[in-house]
């Protein structure tokens, strides 16, 4: 499949500015940019891997062709997350079905239980099993994976906790139900890039800006279930690193954020999936270290099943492009990345 080049507006040439711009501005005018309404939706609490309640929203169109099924990333709630409802309404309005969710420790999902994440470790099989349900409730096959930074880590790890045979028979699944999915911006090595965010002049304070976001979500839990969550632990845990050395690792058996990190981050991952699978990434992306492109290359390079559109410029989940770049690619509008993800789920289910 040939993709359109992607040209950002002249001033976002820089990977700091596009992701500051699209969490300070395009964050509070997006709607001006669709024409499509908020389509209607029904609330439903979905049963995750272990039986963990999962809070989501279920939007079917007329005539649905296929279904998407996505997250977001480290912090945020679906009532917030506006670059998730800006694909409901694109997606929607294309015919597809739509289920989003608020993942484990997040926005209702919080509220249902006091289950911590394990970024991607147990949020794969969650994926599946939220996508087996609403295949019963009329959401139709195949059914494409999506999600974005951390987000994006989790919807690899579902693609490949959909190639369990065993659990997909379980579930009712087929092995064509699973179309596969599509990310941007993926979290894919947590150990390098914590070290390099942190470490960075100004990505120390991009990490101390998640790190309150964190705090605020584990406070926000220990409100619900206070028996759950450690008020001690709270107050220790002020970075990134801390949340989950103090609440997560113990829980999950780890002897170390390292060694968790380790096995949750997608890289490894990659040479394993075998159902389609996109990958949108920018070199310029703040948040990761950029020593990490060229073993995403590789793996890419070493797997047909994956299809790597690797970018000079895009930011951290920003890809706002120019009118020229929207011209040159067709778009309706400046989200080139959320474009390019559903011209290749509609492509991907035609083959």
């Amino acid at each position: 499949m040939t993709y359109p080049a992607y040209i950002p507006p002249f001033l976002l040439r820089n990977g700091l500015a596009m992701t500051l711009y699209a969490a300070r501005r395009a964050s509070l005018e997006w709607e001006k940019t669709t024409p499509h309404p908020e389509p209607p939706y029904q609330e439903t609490v979905f049963s995750g891997a272990g039986n963990v309640p999962i809070f989501g929203l279920v939007a079917i169109p007329d005539n649905p062709h296929s279904t998407i099924v996505g997250t977001y990333g480290i912090t945020g709630d679906l009532e917030n997350q506006w670059f998730l409802k800006l694909l409901r309404r694109k997606a929607f309005a294309q015919g597809f079905a739509v289920v989003l969710f608020d993942w484990r420790a997040h926005g209702k999902t919080g509220l249902l239980s006091p289950t911590l994440t394990s970024d991607g470790l147990y949020e794969g099989e969650d994926f599946v099993r939220i996508a087996a349900q609403a295949k019963a409730m009329g959401c139709p096959a195949p059914f494409w994976f999506t999600g974005f930074s951390l987000g994006g880590q989790l919807a690899l790890w579902a693609v490949k906790a959909s190639q369990d045979l065993t659990l997909c028979q379980e579930l009712g699944l087929s092995s064509n139900d699973i179309g596969g999915g599509a990310v941007i911006c993926p979290s894919l090595d947590s150990n390098r890039s914590l070290s390099y965010l942190i470490q960075h002049p100004w990505g120390k304070y991009l990490e101390r800006a998640i790190a309150r976001e964190l705090k605020k979500l584990a406070w926000q839990l220990h409100k619900v279930h206070p028996q759950a969550i450690d008020p001690a632990a709270i107050e220790r845990a002020n970075s990134i690193w801390g949340f989950d050395h103090e609440l997560v690792i113990e829980r999950l058996g780890f002897p170390s954020v390292e060694a968790y990190y380790d096995a949750s981050s997608a890289l490894p991952l990659l040479p394993h999936l075998n159902k389609s699978t996109l990958i949108l990434y920018a070199a310029d992306d703040p948040m990761f270290e950029p020593a990490i492109i060229p073993d995403l290359q590789a793996a890419c390079a070493g797997n047909p099943a994956i299809d790597l559109i690797l970018t000079q410029y895009g930011g951290h989940v920003g890809y706002i492009s120019s009118k020229t770049s929207q011209r040159l690619a067709g778009d309706p509008d400046p989200w080139w990345a959320w474009n390019r993800v559903l011209e290749w789920f509609q492509q991907q289910s035609q083959v």
